[in-house]
């Protein structure tokens, strides 16, 4: 069975009351992400702080729920940038999330890729999201959060080896040149090692299924991979999720997510919010 990547998911559905809002949006690709890019804030990157109660913004699964939000503190259309405060705070899956519920409701294949970007800091692999459109037989991968960015290179269609999809990713780890601690999550010291490259990997093969989890949502053995507990069994699932990922056929994407303990629970596809941890990832 083939996955419709034009059609909405579980967290990328606009509601039809929502579909106002969203007629001034440009209907190239690239602009649509240009006008995402405007509308959230990283809670370390807003001028003023953030007060602790808007914190939980960031625990918002669906688009709908990222459209409420935004029109709560400003009920201007989303093609309308958002100055640094009145934007809802998120982290890159939150751009993504939502560049990616757009450009489907326009009929434009997408999804969010989960994974790392190695161009934030020399020699490390940092935990990031981005979107990848299909356009001319090939997905193109765009960096919605940092879009335009001198830092990132060609931010609107990344080369290769600029971001690396939590199977790419693995797949460079597993042939030994490179040093799993150098993968994780910036600005916090626990989120580092290879438990990271395989939950990025576990939550990009959701996100092929069109369920895009929060950056902290976890399940199956997903603990006891960040815990050092498992062992080769575990690698050579991640080996064959990571070979069905990069083949991009549908039909191994679905099999191997049917395999025991990678399937996302209901409770995480039911409800749309979560109490954050004690220390959620910026």
């Amino acid at each position: 069975m083939d996955i419709d990547y034009a059609e909405p998911g579980v967290f990328t559905t606009v509601s039809p009351e929502q579909v106002p809002l969203t007629k001034g949006l440009p209907d190239e690709p690239v602009g649509i992400c240009a006008a995402v890019r405007q509308l959230f804030i990283q809670a370390t990157d807003a001028p003023a702080g953030v007060p602790e109660e808007r914190l939980g913004e960031r625990n918002i699964r669906p688009a709908s729920g990222l459209i409420d939000a935004l029109t709560a503190i400003d009920p201007a259309p989303l093609h309308v940038p958002r100055p640094p405060d009145k934007r809802v705070v998120g982290t890159c899956r939150h751009w993504s999330t939502l560049a990616t519920a757009l450009l489907r409701q326009r009929g434009i294949a997408a999804r969010a890729r989960c994974g790392f970007g190695t161009y934030f800091v020399p020699g490390k692999n940092l935990d990031h999201w981005i979107i990848e459109y299909r356009r001319d037989g090939r997905w193109v991968r765009v960096d919605v959060e940092h879009l335009w960015r001198p830092y990132v290179p060609q931010s609107d269609d990344l080369p290769p080896g600029a971001f690396l999809t939590g199977g790419e990713a693995w797949q460079w780890y597993r042939t030994g040149e490179v040093d799993g601690k150098l993968f994780g999550v910036p600005g916090v010291d626990h989120a580092w090692g290879v438990g990271e490259i395989r939950g990025n990997l576990m939550r990009d093969l959701a996100s092929m299924l069109k369920i895009e989890t929060l950056p902290w949502d976890e399940w199956g053995r997903m603990e006891d991979s960040y815990q050092g507990r498992t062992g080769d069994d575990f690698d050579e699932l991640m080996d064959r999720i990571a070979d069905a990922c990069g083949t991009d056929d549908p039909a191994a994407v679905q099999a191997i997510y049917a395999a025991e303990d990678l399937a996302v629970p209901e409770e995480v596809t039911r409800y749309p919010l979560r109490p954050c941890p004690g220390s959620c990832p910026t």
